[in-house]
């Protein structure tokens, strides 16, 4: 009998997986769509963009295509030589929560001065905790 692993994705995978969804989402491009174009079924899209699933070199040059992308626009957030990637993986990880992708396109349509209103509204909500960290990722 096979075993089963109950182990949590690898974060280069869930940060890859994130980087095509981004790339898909920004397209406009459905998973079922990416689907068919690569050849299998829509749930093996949302693994791979969960990061359930690794994606394997040739099944990510054919997602690159789908994507009219270069696979290294997809890993490039993976392999930046001599920069810490934490914090992209980081917010890769956190665009991936639902609505995220809707809420930044939003963000960028609006003017500065509601921008920042927007953000200021966000921070009372959220409390003090992410005050802090927006002002530590300012500063950064």
């Amino acid at each position: 009998m096979a075993e089963v692993s109950n182990k949590t994705p690898d974060p280069m995978d869930v940060a890859l997986g994130a980087a095509v969804r981004i790339r898909r989402r920004t397209i406009g491009m459905s998973q079922e769509a990416l689907a068919e174009q690569c050849g299998v079924s829509f749930q093996q899209i949302q693994k791979y963009e969960n990061g359930a699933n690794r994606i394997s070199f040739s099944r990510l040059v054919q997602i690159a295509r789908a994507l009219r992308c270069r696979v290294v626009d997809l890993m490039d957030v993976l392999d930046t030589p001599g920069h810490d990637a934490t914090g992209d993986l980081d917010l890769l990880s956190r665009m991936r929560t639902p609505g995220a992708l809707e809420l930044l396109a939003g963000f960028e349509r609006l003017p500065q001065e509601a921008r920042a209103s927007l953000v200021n509204f966000m921070r009372a909500l959220t409390g003090p905790e992410s005050a802090v960290y927006a002002r530590h990722k300012e500063s950064a």
